[in-house]
């Protein structure tokens, strides 16, 4: 493959708003290509700058013949997995989420998504 056909591919872009000593910006990644980094002063130069470092991602990485991930499709997976913890960890939950009023699944989803 051609860096334009890796270019085409549905990478997974993760985009961050910082707000830190370096003042107010926006931070982005490819998910599956470790090191593939920029940021911006905006979301349309981040989208932008992204694009750049992975395209440079891309050059570097077959100049040197090396592999190049590739974004594997979302319907590969379930939505589900499971988890093995502690019982006093369950209970705490379990009480936690009859406390907020939602199911445990819901807290659940809402602590892994912070």
């Amino acid at each position: 493959m051609e860096v334009k056909d890796y270019m085409k591919l549905p990478y997974t872009r993760l985009v961050q708003e910082m707000n830190d000593e370096s003042g107010h910006y926006f931070y982005g990644r490819i998910l599956e290509l470790d090191g593939c980094q920029s940021t911006s002063d905006t979301l349309e130069g981040l989208y932008e700058s992204l694009n750049e470092a992975l395209e440079g991602y891309i050059e570097t990485k077959i100049e040197n013949n090396l592999s190049i991930p590739i974004p594997e499709a979302p319907n590969n997976y379930s939505g589900k997995f499971v988890v093995r913890l502690p019982k006093s960890l369950h209970q705490r939950l379990a009480i936690e989420a009859e406390k907020e009023g939602v199911s445990l699944n819901q807290l659940a989803l809402y602590k892994l998504a912070l």
